[in-house]
């Protein structure tokens, strides 16, 4: 009996073992191992950057308010890459590095258009940790991303999710942006400016807005693709803005609904609604709207150039136009085919820079 009892003990103790090893906490699954060291590697590179405001009470005394976001360290030099919105207005800038150290920030460039900006601490290049730059050609919706900043300045917190689309522009109340990255990811107020990461832990895009009805998360996310960053990063270096091609029109687009109604000789292109006086389609002679109609449900602008190509492309939409020209530069040379009643003819416009915006 005693013999059987030793082998009944032992082998009691082999199983309670075999059960201690596979649930202690250390064994991570292969999507756990790959999310923890992604963080271990690049949080280092996340900074959190308070915005100091200052206003004004009715006696004309000032009023400090401060406003907190997200950037990411992208060189040696001390360059942050952050949201155009998380430094607007702001009179003072401070930026906490990953090593718990603060230091003063310098607003280096903004565009307001792809609410980007960059900005730069005079750090000890052996304190900053540059992040590594991924290419958001490609991204699919099913791919695993964290995004990684200071929701309620609660610094270097992470989060994961999936790609839920990848959207040629959105619109949601006063927010209206082109080409972004939609996510599932929680972001939260403090989170703007942070990178998003790929599976690889290189930045694909920057978080910089929710869709939330209650003013939390609820998994409608949007990040700007990092290569519309890097279309943009040397001019915001180097000149502090960015020069976009601007040929001073207003358009509508025409529908062959439209064109039924109103008799005109194409049945779809961009109906020229306002020239701005002086600018370059002005000088070029296009020709604005002169009365307003009302066809259906919509009111047009009627009576000016129906363009229907530009460069050889044809162009059946005011976005489709509005997209060839954000790929021009200024000074570029376009050349219009338009038509002006039932006269087809042939435009060269020569684009100028287009007014910039404050910050």
């Amino acid at each position: 009996m005693s013999i059987q009892r030793c082998w009944t003990a032992a082998l009691l103790f082999s199983l309670l073992f075999v059960l201690f090893s596979f649930s202690t906490p250390s064994a991570f699954v292969g999507d756990e191992e790959n999310t923890i060291e992604i963080y271990q590697r690049v949080n280092a590179s996340v900074v959190n950057i308070t915005s100091i405001a200052v206003t004004y009470d009715f006696f004309l005394n000032p009023i400090p308010s401060e406003a907190s976001g997200s950037g990411s360290v992208i060189d040696k030099k001390g360059y942050i890459l952050t949201n155009n919105h998380v430094i607007r207005d702001s009179e003072r800038l401070e930026i906490t590095l990953a090593d718990g150290s603060k230091w003063p920030g310098e607003l280096v460039g903004s565009d307001p258009q792809t609410d980007l900006a960059v900005i730069k601490v005079n750090a000890p290049p052996e304190r900053l940790t540059a992040i590594p730059m991924g290419n958001s050609d490609g991204l699919r919706p099913g791919q695993k991303v964290l995004a990684i900043g200071n929701p309620f300045g609660l610094e270097r917190t992470l989060t994961a999710g999936i790609i839920s689309s990848v959207r040629k522009n959105i619109r949601a109340g006063d927010l209206e942006m082109d080409e972004v990255i939609q996510i599932d990811a929680a972001i939260n107020p403090g989170n703007s400016g942070g990178p998003l990461l790929n599976s690889e832990g290189k930045m694909v895009g920057i978080n910089t807005a929710i869709f939330t009805p209650s003013g939390g998360s609820v998994g409608i996310g949007f990040a700007i693709p990092i290569n519309t960053a890097k279309r943009i990063l040397n001019e915001l270096i180097t000149k502090g803005y960015v020069a976009y091609a601007w040929i001073g029109i207003d358009t509508q687009t025409l529908l062959p609904e439209f064109a039924e109604a109103l008799s005109l000789p194409v049945r779809k292109g961009v109906m020229v609604a306002r020239v701005v006086r002086g600018g370059p389609a002005h000088r070029a002679g296009i020709r604005g709207g002169t009365q307003r109609v009302e066809v259906g449900n919509a009111i047009l602008v009627i009576g000016g150039d129906i363009l229907v190509a530009v460069d050889g492309e044809e162009v059946a939409s005011a976005e489709a136009f509005h997209q060839v020209m954000k790929s021009k530069r200024p000074g570029d040379k376009v050349r219009l085919i338009l038509w002006r009643g039932r006269e087809k003819r042939e435009v060269e416009v020569k684009l100028g820079e287009r007014p910039r915006r404050g910050r």
